[in-house]
């Protein structure tokens, strides 16, 4: 009976712990700078179930930099750690001084979650425009994996529909499964079970999916492959993470 018990618990434990999903986070203070707002954006790196408020310890990542004209500019020096979501994050800020498109982006180190036998990297970006210059918002950053909007990822209204395409080397991948979540600051929102807790949609042949987002705030796309690569014998789940934001409509 007690053994019985036990192998309940763990059931129970390994459920919980597995029912909602793991998202990279690169937030910005803004995702559209204008003339004569402040042009120095803040920028929070977080590993964490953003609908549940749930922090994870991000180690300092690989790489963190910022795609602008074509180009990448290591930023990694520029972090500092922070504490975010009661667990280890990063932050810095970025002077934005010249109109055009920029694409931040992180790739974490590996992370190892026992609840699924395996280790999470997720390719993590969030695009940003200035001052009216939008031409390169769907520029692909040559992340192993990443999603390419093919909606412009910033200036959306809650209830636009978004869509981008699923790459694995520079290749679309089909049916790849994309969980979504809201990043559910002050707790606004609950679920009133743990399925509408993260929505889930899957990429048709050509790669592509589609979502409407139906409330304002930070969502997260998070599209989840295997790598071909193993780390220490167990699989490493590869997520393109592409952080958008809504706007409320008045």
């Amino acid at each position: 009976m007690k053994r019985s018990l036990s192998v309940l618990v763990a059931f129970i434990l390994l459920s919980a712990s597995s029912a909602y999903a793991h998202f990279g986070m690169v937030i910005p203070s803004d995702d559209i700078v204008s003339q004569g707002e402040n042009t120095r954006v803040s920028i929070s790196l977080i590993f964490a179930h953003p609908f549940e408020m749930s922090g994870m310890p991000l180690e300092k990542p690989t790489e963190f930099g910022v795609f602008k004209n074509h180009a990448r500019h290591d930023l990694l020096d520029s972090i500092k750690p922070a504490t975010i979501l009661d667990n280890k994050a990063w932050q810095t800020d970025y002077q934005v001084k010249a109109p055009g498109v920029y694409s931040f982006y992180m790739v974490p180190q590996p992370f190892w979650e026992p609840a699924e036998d395996c280790y999470i990297v997720h390719y993590t970006k969030v695009v940003i425009s200035a001052y009216g210059l939008e031409d390169g918002w769907d520029d692909e950053i040559g992340l192993k994996t990443e999603i390419v909007p093919l909606t412009r990822p910033f200036g959306l209204y809650a209830g636009n529909v978004f869509q981008g395409v699923v790459k694995v080397d520079g290749k679309p991948v089909a049916s790849t499964e994309v969980e979504i979540e809201l990043y559910n600051r002050n707790k606004q929102y609950s679920a009133p079970n743990d399925s509408l807790i993260t929505q889930v949609v899957k990429a048709d042949a050509d790669g592509i999916f589609t979502f409407a987002a139906p409330k304002p705030g930070w969502w997260g796309f998070a599209a989840l492959n295997t790598s071909k690569d193993k780390i220490k014998g167990k699989d490493v789940e590869i997520g393109a993470v592409l952080w958008v934001y809504f706007y409320e409509m008045k």
